[in-house]
């Protein structure tokens, strides 16, 4: 049997890895209101490589990525997929696939070499070419100021986070960014995910500084017990100052937007009993209100002040002001959900941190069967479509049904690149994934949930932080040993399929159309690509 039929015929196997959505029917971009966005995502030092190319000052991912032991592969982001040079090759991929709208992020130290002081242009004028290009093609841009990477100079000054200094020095770099795009970025948030750099930067010490304390993690300097709540007060006074000064300065004349965006992780509680039920709403409450919570109500979360105490900074009436109503929308992460569990004995622990506090222990497993394919993911990414639907009903309630995006969603495989060629193109489990993630976000719309749009993770294979270049989110291979050319996958084609309107009831179809795209073709294999 030939390549193809054999991996056609992986279409036909029914996927068992996911639960399904009550809709099985048939299913397309017409479940969603007609305004509704469709994207991908993208981040700069995932992303642009030119890492000390026109001026561009050192982050602290390019210093972190650098020392021996720190990702996974010994790789670094200097070049990654060169869209610094190739952005009008990608945005022509874009386009054809039908995408309607581009999330990227702006390198803090490609904008201020040094964080602060003197701008450099050639920064500058590449991100005016890729929003003009993007432009150019009906793509809209949405910018993130803050995608993990700061400027290393900051960190060597001052500590970075840790250090109130960071909040002017922010606020100064995006009040430049919205004098310079703003006249046609109309999407902007201030940081991604600090839920989850926060956690890995001063808790767990896996990403720079590499800050934390025994037995939290192995560092050389940190305090797992207060530099997570440290660092965190003084992003969310950035985000509110930078909030301010558009909201003052820009907003009215500009016709923009701003948010923030979080991890959105969903808990489940791992047995149906009171324990583990308070369990996961404790949880989710670090995890997601830790966040949501000051910047809708001007205060971080009751249980929050109580289990965490005077290590949790004190907002102050003119910061609760500050902070109370900053945003316009919130962007989510999903990607999946996983069990908590009670954990009321860390009440007793010496010092403790973030998931001690929570009294919680979280998990993949249930009596021996995981929550999600986790096999496909890094250890700590789970694919489990369903936690969507739940994650955007919480938010929805809690803070008064806010405009949402979902800024990133995708399924990360570590498959060999040993694999033939065509088998690498092919995943199947990736669709699989999207379309149920998109069938349980369609009934949240449904019940009334304000969802403006839905971005992928990702369009390119790319730097996967610590994991390197083992960890694929992509719906285009790269070949990263020979050119960088891109690869579409099925999940490119599929993705424009249903952007185009067809019914996901076409998959079959739609892989067949794949396949037949590379008939006649000289079909490299994975060691030429």
């Amino acid at each position: 049997m030939g390549i193809e039929k054999i991996i056609y015929g992986l279409v036909l196997i029914s996927c068992s890895l996911y639960a399904t959505a009550e809709d099985d029917g048939e299913f397309s971009r017409k479940a969603f209101p007609s305004n509704f966005i469709f994207g991908v995502g993208s981040s700069a030092y995932q992303y642009e490589g030119g890492y000390v190319e026109d001026g561009k000052g050192l982050s602290n991912w390019d210093v972190f990525a650098h020392i021996p032991g720190k990702i996974a592969d010994g790789k670094n982001g200097d070049i990654a997929v060169d869209e610094y040079h190739r952005y009008k090759e990608d945005v022509e991929i874009m386009w054809k696939m039908g995408v309607e709208m581009y999330r990227f992020s702006i390198a803090w130290s490609r904008i201020f070499p040094k964080g602060d002081g003197k701008i450099n242009p050639l920064g500058v004028k590449y991100y005016n070419n890729l929003i003009n290009e993007l432009l150019s093609k009906g793509i809209q841009p949405f910018v993130t100021l803050c995608h993990y990477d700061i400027p290393q100079a900051l960190e060597e000054q001052y500590g970075s986070l840790l250090n109130p200094r960071f909040i002017d020095d922010f606020a100064q770099y995006a009040e430049a960014c919205f004098r310079m795009f703003g006249d046609r970025v109309k999407y902007w948030t201030t940081f991604n995910e600090p839920n989850t750099f926060v956690f890995k930067e001063y808790d767990t010490g896996d990403y720079p500084p590499n800050r934390c304390s025994h037995p939290f993690g192995s560092c050389s300097a940190g305090n797992s017990s207060t530099e997570p709540y440290i660092a965190m007060h003084n992003v969310l006074r950035a985000h509110a100052a930078t909030v301010d000064i558009y909201r003052r300065e820009y907003q009215t004349r500009q016709g923009g937007f701003i948010g923030i965006v979080i991890s959105a992780a969903w808990f489940e509680p791992l047995r149906n009993i009171p324990k583990d039920l308070e369990a996961s709403e404790r949880i989710i409450t670090f995890h997601n209100s830790w966040i949501l919570d000051p910047l809708a109500f001007g205060e971080y979360p009751a249980i929050m002040r109580k289990l965490v105490g005077k290590r949790l900074p004190s907002i102050t009436e003119d910061l609760h002001n500050q902070l109370q109503g900053s945003f316009d929308f919130i962007g989510l992460n999903y990607y999946g959900s996983r069990y908590a569990t009670d954990a009321s004995e860390f009440l007793n622990s010496p010092n403790r941190d973030f998931y001690q506090d929570s009294l919680t222990t979280v998990t993949n497993v249930k009596d021996g069967i995981p929550i999600g394919p986790q096999q496909m993911y890094p250890p700590d990414m789970y694919g489990v479509p369903f936690g969507i639907e739940k994650v955007v009903d919480y938010i929805k309630t809690r803070y008064s049904n806010p405009p949402i995006f979902i800024t990133e969603n995708g399924f990360g495989d570590q498959r060999n690149d040993n694999l033939p060629f065509l088998q690498m193109l092919n995943d199947t489990f990736r669709v699989d994934y999207i379309e149920e993630t998109l069938k349980y976000l369609a009934k949240a719309v449904r019940k009334g949930a304000d969802v403006r749009g839905y971005l992928v993770w990702s369009l390119l294979d790319n730097f996967e932080w610590i994991y390197g270049y083992t960890s694929k989110f992509g719906m285009y291979h790269v070949n990263y040993t020979n050119g960088l050319q891109r690869y579409p996958k099925f999940s490119a084609h599929w993705y424009g399929e249903f952007l185009k309107g067809k019914s996901t009831l076409h998959k079959e179809e739609f892989l067949r159309e794949f396949m037949e795209s590379y008939a006649g073709k000289a079909i490299p294999t994975i060691a030429e690509v």
